[in-house]
This record gives structure tokens, sequence and C-alpha cells, in this order.
């Protein structure tokens, strides 16, 4: 509603934050709702992000030959998660879902919200059988230093960090892009590119927390070895894994309560007898129809 002296002589508003369109209303309740679901994502992404750091590093002390003259590089061993989302997404398209639409009547057989939830699950698990591939590898290599694990033992955690990416990653994607109104696409878009930086941030952040902490807690014996030491089969990176996986239960829960809470972008409710339509407070501008 605009009250005297809130509008300059061209007609534009002096303030802003005073007078605005129902559109940016609109625009913002819709940031506001998502935003929490957003930030629940955060954490999946960052158990995603060991696959290029610390799964490497065990890669490079594993035997990483296949057949007498081939050695798998180091940095491509997170290939095996990227063999895992080709064969699966076809599989879940083409037979899961039409599977799940008969019993849940739902056209994408379980909601976004849901393959979110499925993603975050799997992000959990993922870090759980790192933390005990790690636990092995690091004994059996401190056991027989002459004696390396193959390779593929890394390859229980990778296929579930492809679940992961298969569900939640393209869960955000669809759900971001349902969920915001047509002008605000690139917005939708660039919400997952931003959940990586923020999730790279916080991986490093948690790193150099875990650097400090254990860090100080070396004796002059030796006792405590650091957790990230760069010999990691000195250290204690099951440790690390292991607490990725603890904030990850953690961030479930969260994720559990934020989408309970949450209301898919309705449609347009009509009263009888009324010549204009009338709208909840969680649908768009864009929805509303003369």
């Amino acid at each position: 509603m605009i009250v005297d002296n809130e509008l300059k002589p061209d007609g534009t508003p002096i303030n802003h934050w005073r007078l605005c369109t129902i559109q940016q209303v609109e625009e913002v309740k819709c940031l506001t709702k998502i935003i929490p679901v957003w930030a629940a994502g955060i954490i999946s992404i960052t158990s995603l992000i060991q696959k290029g750091t610390f799964t490497v590093s065990q890669a490079m002390q594993m035997n990483r030959h296949l057949g007498p003259k081939f050695q798998i590089p180091p940095g491509s061993i997170g290939v095996i998660s990227l063999i895992t989302i080709g064969i699966w997404l076809p599989f879940y398209d083409r037979v899961l879902v039409p599977a799940l639409r008969k019993v849940t009547k739902h056209e994408g057989g379980i909601t976004l919200l849901q393959r979110i939830g499925i993603g975050i699950v799997f992000s959990i698990l993922s870090m759980l059988v790192a933390g005990f591939v790690e636990k092995e590898r690091r004994d059996a290599a401190n056991l027989n230093p002459h004696v390396h694990m193959s390779v593929m033992w890394l390859a229980p955690q990778l296929i579930l960090m492809g679940f992961c990416e298969a569900f939640n990653i393209i869960g955000q994607t669809e759900f971001f892009n349902s969920q915001f109104p047509d002008h605000m696409r690139s917005i939708a878009n660039s919400f997952l590119p931003v959940s990586f930086a923020v999730a790279n941030y916080l991986n490093s952040l948690v790193v150099a927390i875990v650097h400090g902490v254990t860090g100080s807690r070396h004796g002059d014996d030796g006792g405590h070895p650091e957790w990230l030491t760069n010999d990691i089969n000195a250290g204690r990176l099951y440790y690390f894994y292991y607490l990725i996986a603890g904030i990850g239960v953690l961030n479930f829960f969260y994720f559990l309560y934020c989408a309970h809470h949450y209301r898919y972008k309705g449609r347009v409710q009509y009263l009888e007898k009324k010549p204009y339509p009338v709208h909840r407070d969680d649908l768009e501008l864009d929805q509303i129809k003369p």
C-alpha cells in the first residue's frame, strides 16, 4: 500500500525496503523456504569432496596394478563413481521409477525431497565404509610395509559416493528448478555450484580444526599421532572419515525437520462465484491467472 511521501516525483519508491512489489515479496519468500533445504545438502557434498583429496592419498599407498603392464593413476580412481552413475541412472529412470510410480502414484516415483534424503544417507554410508577400509589398509601397511592392499578396496566407498551423486546432486538440481519461478531459473541453477563452493570451504575448515586439535595432542613419545599427518600410515585418517559421517548423521536429522515442514509449490485455488483467483501463501506470482 502506497502512503504519503513514499514515492519520488518520477513514481519510484524512496525506500525499497518500505515499498516493494508483490513479485519481490514472493521472490524473498521463495528463497526463505528453499535456503534451509539447500543448507542441508552442503554436508553431504562434503563427503564427495574426499573423493578428490584423501581418497587419492589412499590410492597412492595401495597396489594400483591391473595386470602386468597397466597401473591406475591415483587421480583417476574416482572414475568408479562416474561409472556407477552412468549405469544407475538409466536403470533408475527406465525401470525403477515406473515400478515405484505404480506403488506411490507419484509421477517421479518418489518426491524430490525423498530423493535428496536418500542421497544424504548414501553420503553417510560412504564415509563409514571409507573409514573401515582405511583402518584395514593402515593396519595391513604397518604390519607388512612390503605388501599393499589392492586399490579396488576403494571401490565400495566410491560406488556409494556415485549413488550419493545420483540421488542427492541430481535431486537438488531438479528441486531448485521446480520450486523457483520461471523468472528465477538463473538463481536456481546457481544454487548447486554455490553448494560445492561452500562445501569446499567447510571441508577446509574441518581439516584445519582437526589439524589444530589432534596436532596439539602430540607428546614427546609421539603416542598421539595427528589424524591427518602427511604419512597416512602414521595418521588416523579413518577417524576423520568417521567424524564426517557423524556430522552427516546430525545433518540428516536437520534435513528431516526441514523436509517435514516444507510445502511444495502448489496450485492456484479458485473460490466459487469469485471473478478473481485466490492463491495460498506458498504460490508464486507467475502462477496467478486472470
